[in-house]
């Protein structure tokens, strides 16, 4: 069994922008949850539940980002940068909807598959996708009037 080093929340992760930074932390936390968790022999239930809490939190979070994608602008001054922020969210929802649909069937997703998934795309996520968001919303001064610091 493929040991994960639980996610620790440093400055590296950080964006910037509070909102997506809290939520991070807490896809962060799901992920550590998940890795503490999960055995090699999880049941159907169990690997169900981790998929089912991990696509609900991950929908609340993308919506997040793509409200304020919206609010400030995002879409019109980075049109390939929105297109392919939003992208890598369905693509995300859209692998995490078809595993919790394989495990309804009982075809079972082994741990290590299931952390490799997470821990990658979210750590990528984070560092590249989010923070050139983050960046952009940093340097709007639309969104620095309505959000000093």
């Amino acid at each position: 069994m493929a040991d994960y080093d639980l996610i620790v929340w440093n400055d590296g992760l950080v964006t910037g922008i509070d909102k997506i930074d809290e939520q991070h932390q807490i896809l962060i936390n799901l992920f550590n949850e998940a890795n503490t968790k999960l055995t090699a022999n999880n049941n159907a239930d169990f690997l169900e539940q981790i998929t089912r809490d991990l696509l609900s939190y991950a929908l609340y979070h993308f919506e997040t980002e793509e409200e304020l994608m919206q609010k400030y602008g995002y879409s019109e001054e980075k049109t390939g940068d929105i297109e392919r922020h939003i992208l890598q969210h369905r693509s995300f929802s859209a692998k995490v909807v078809a595993v919790h649909n394989d495990i309804k069937a009982g075809i079972l997703i082994s741990r290590e598959d299931l952390l490799a998934f997470l821990n990658s795309w979210l750590i990528n996520h984070i560092l590249n996708t989010d923070k050139q968001l983050a960046a952009f919303l940093l340097a709007s001064e639309k969104y620095r009037s309505e959000n000093p610091t």
